[in-house]
């Protein structure tokens, strides 16, 4: 799995900006949630699909970002959390062990 690291606020309007070809994938995770790392795990274990591209945020480093987020995308923090953000707006969030890649794969396509 590559994992572009998302560490500043700015990245946001790169990741809108970019949705619009492509859709991307935010991973926030915690890392001292046992939940959290499972999620990360699965994740990581599955092929990484072509066509998307996957931001990795580490919340108890960027919790400022997360917040952004949720301010951003309208949604509600979870964590561990995944989004997918296609054509500048979140189309698809899921937390917990309902994350999936395959769950990510048809919600992007």
């Amino acid at each position: 799995m590559k994992w572009i690291p998302l560490t500043d606020e700015g990245q946001l309007s790169e990741i809108i900006a970019q949705s619009r070809t492509k859709p991307q994938v935010i991973f926030k995770h915690s890392t001292r949630c046992s939940i959290s790392s499972v999620a990360l795990q699965r994740l990581q274990k599955a092929a990484q699909p072509d066509g998307l591209d996957f931001y990795f945020l580490d919340l108890l480093a960027h919790r400022p970002i997360s917040n952004k987020i949720v301010e951003t995308f309208k949604v509600h923090h979870e964590s561990p959390q995944v989004l997918v953000i296609k054509n500048g707006e979140c189309i698809f969030d899921e937390s917990h062990l309902g994350i999936s890649m395959n769950d990510i794969i048809k919600q992007a396509a």
